[in-house]
């Protein structure tokens, strides 16, 4: 049988995205991205817990969250989830989990980020985006952590 790994988040950026370029030129963009749930317990209190995921991008796709997106703006983001590790600077052995996005789409509205850009807010970058660190020339000194 087939497995599956697909993601589908719609939140709010925490920070403006983190745009880098590995060794041979490939632009790499990080943001934070909170989703809410909301729900009222048996006493009737309403209740909140936000969850913040880190979202990779790649490639153009990567440029074109760097220039239009702005903390707080409201995205859809579609791709997959992926963890990694490495050893940090003390040796010691760290592991994330990201969403490494393939598909993005700008929702609420244009105040809410950066200036409007041309066309239609949604990008579809093709089955070329979305490379694993592995596989981009990353080393453990690019982490920032």
């Amino acid at each position: 049988m087939s497995s599956l790994n697909k993601v589908m988040l719609i939140g709010n950026l925490g920070k403006d995205p983190e745009v880098r370029y590995t060794p041979d030129g490939t632009p790499v963009a990080t943001f934070s991205l909170a989703t809410s749930e909301n729900w009222t317990d048996k006493s009737g209190t309403k209740q909140e817990r936000t969850e913040w995921h880190t979202v990779v991008v790649w490639r153009k796709l990567a440029e074109i969250c760097k220039r239009y997106l702005t903390k707080g703006r409201q995205v859809y983001i579609e791709g997959r989830i992926q963890s990694r590790e490495w050893n940090d600077k003390e040796g010691n052995k760290r592991r994330t989990t990201e969403i490494i996005a393939t598909q993005m789409v700008m929702l609420g509205s244009r105040q809410q980020g950066a200036s409007s850009g041309p066309g239609d807010d949604s990008y579809d970058p093709g089955p070329e985006t979305g490379q694993p660190f592995g596989d981009a020339g990353i080393t453990d000194s690019d982490i920032p952590f």
